[in-house]
């Protein structure tokens, strides 16, 4: 399909730079058949019903970001990192900048001397550099050391859309987690699970609603619009994610009594979806997942999505149009925008059902 069909204009101020307070009280809009329905985060359980099952995913942002300078040349520029995916023990690959700075080989200091973190800083060797701007660094840590490391000296990876607009704080680090968050991995957060609560866990439980636990360790590449003029094009970026034989079976056995799958962000849905039979049964799983959906795929395993506000051209834009209908999105994007919903990390979300259903 063309990627300029699921393009829009979305003013500025529409982009939320912080959380709402409390976290459910954030607007909802609820997308049924075509016809549109203002409520709140807070109204969830009465859109569901005894027996559905949501799922979340509870993986936890880690300190990604960091600072430091290239080592052991004559000039010594400074150069920002943020961790994309751990390749083992003591290697992450990154996307730096400026790349242009780097060649394989190059040491970069992060940090400052003195500074915690052991010896007060943490060394990278440049390993491997790719084409668009990532790098494999080998870390002089290991293991726990390092990831003790990272958390030290490093800060939460908020998007560009926010961080380009004021600068991360330390209300961050616990606004940009959800309440699920367990699994470090991530360098972004799944965010439609910032909006749940104590109150709200509650409040679905009483009304015999599940919530069941997956994991899927979110990358940067969820930032990135589609490039290519025709989504044939386009390579998607890998996660790993994990379901247990536990809550697949827990799924399973819901669904056969007739329980509805609400994936609580476009991640639980591309897990669910990479790991449903043709036939929707959900198998454990654990492995990359580089699934992209598009309207035309058929979904297996779940019935309806809340889900934040995308970006225009993004593969999760393109994942909502094909969940509710491409023509109902933008109308529902239209509609959100007129009044006055906040888009993207920090905002409102949606209720998708799916279409057809």
């Amino acid at each position: 399909m063309r990627t300029d069909l699921f393009d829009f204009d979305l003013p500025p101020e529409r982009i939320a730079l912080r959380p709402a307070s409390p976290r459910d009280s954030a607007k909802m809009l609820v997308v049924e058949n075509g016809v549109l329905r203002d409520q709140f985060i807070s109204d969830l359980p009465q859109w569901l019903k005894p027996g559905d099952q949501l799922v979340v995913n509870d993986t936890k942002v880690i300190a990604a970001q960091l600072r430091g300078r290239r080592i052991g040349r004559e000039t010594e520029p400074k150069i920002d990192a943020t961790l994309i995916k751990r390749l083992d023990g003591s290697r992450w690959q990154a996307l730096v900048k400026p790349a242009k700075k780097l060649v394989a080989g190059d040491r970069i200091r992060f940090g400052n001397e003195g500074k915690v973190c052991l010896l007060g800083h943490l060394d990278a060797e440049v390993e491997a550099k790719g084409v668009e701007g990532e790098v494999t660094l080998s870390f002089s840590f290991h293991g726990p050391t390092l990831d003790q490391a990272i958390s030290d000296l490093g800060s939460p990876p908020l998007p560009p859309y926010i961080a380009s607009k004021r600068t991360p704080d330390d209300q961050d680090a616990a606004d940009y987690q959800t309440m699920f968050a367990a699994n470090e991995g991530a360098v972004a957060a799944p965010t439609a699970g910032l909006h749940f609560t104590p109150a709200l866990e509650q409040a679905l439980h009483d009304c015999g609603i599940g919530i069941n636990r997956v994991t899927l360790h979110v990358g940067a590449g969820t930032f990135l619009p589609v490039k290519v003029e025709d989504t044939e094009g386009h390579r998607m970026h890998a996660e790993w994610g994990t379901i247990s034989a536990e809550t697949a079976d827990a799924l399973n056995a819901a669904q056969n009594a007739g329980g509805r799958i609400i994936a609580v962000g476009t991640t639980s849905l591309r897990l669910l979806e990479s790991a449903a039979d043709e036939d929707g049964t959900i198998e454990p799983f654990a492995a990359d997942t580089s699934i992209f959906i598009t309207p035309g795929y058929r979904f297996r395993a779940v019935d309806v999505l809340l889900t934040n506000f995308h970006l225009p051209r993004s593969t999760l834009f393109m994942l909502v149009s094909a969940f509710a209908g491409l023509e109902t999105m933008k109308q529902a994007y239209a509609h959100a925008i007129a009044e006055g919903y906040r888009f993207y990390s920090y905002g409102d979300a949606c209720l998708l059902f799916r279409a057809g259903e």
